[in-house]
């Protein structure tokens, strides 16, 4: 596989290796199904789900106990992601970058969760395209929300993490498109923590 940048290089290989050790957490599976039941619940049936960057599956596995009839593709850059991904009955893999991936189908419910932050800022528009391209109804973005676009050291790494109004830009570039709900999850939350995410539940409008 070729690589338009460095940043999928960065998440292609070792350091996208190591991080699959550190999300394997037990306690996450129920952040997410707590996080994931509170946003479906502005949604009307979501029969079709597609995460952009599913990684080793934790978002999967929390959609499939809400959704359990509902049929879901995932989108993984990293080769021994992908592969834990097969783990899971009934679910369309692509091993691929989110910044190559063209979708053949329109799903009801698209998820980025965690990932717009890490690709390079200069390839965001393509992915704004590919999300909306891919969306029948709902796009969800959780992501690190800044009102202006900004860099943040990540992990001793630079050029690795970026913060902006994602849906924002979003909602400006797609006329149809329309902010349903947005929250915030506190990492020190009593329950269900998350890592400081602010999501975002637009809904396309299609005539």
């Amino acid at each position: 596989m070729t690589y338009k940048t460095e940043q999928e290089r960065f998440w292609a290989g070792e350091f996208g290796d190591e991080y699959l050790k550190r999300n394997r957490e037990a306690d996450t599976i129920v952040a997410n199904i707590a996080f994931f039941t509170k946003i479906l619940q502005q949604t009307k049936s979501v029969q079709s789900v597609i995460e952009f960057g599913a990684n080793i599956g934790m978002n999967i596995e929390a959609l499939k106990s809400i959704l359990p009839h509902a049929t879901m593709s995932a989108i993984e850059i990293n080769e021994n992601a992908a592969k834990s991904l097969e783990r899971f009955l009934n679910l369309n893999v692509y091993h691929s970058s989110i910044l190559d991936f063209t979708s053949a189908s329109t799903y009801d419910f698209v998820l980025i969760k965690g990932v717009m932050i890490h690709i390079n800022p200069d390839e965001l528009q393509g992915v704004y395209d590919s999300l909306y391209k891919a969306s029948h109804r709902y796009i969800c973005i959780a992501e690190y929300y800044n009102p202006t676009p900004i860099e943040v050291p990540y992990r001793g790494h630079s050029g690795k993490l970026f913060k902006r109004d994602f849906a924002g830009e979003m909602l400006d570039k797609f006329s149809d498109l329309q902010l349903v709900d947005y929250g915030f999850v506190y990492h020190r939350d009593n329950n269900f923590p998350q890592d400081d995410l602010t999501w975002f539940l637009l809904e396309r409008h299609i005539n």
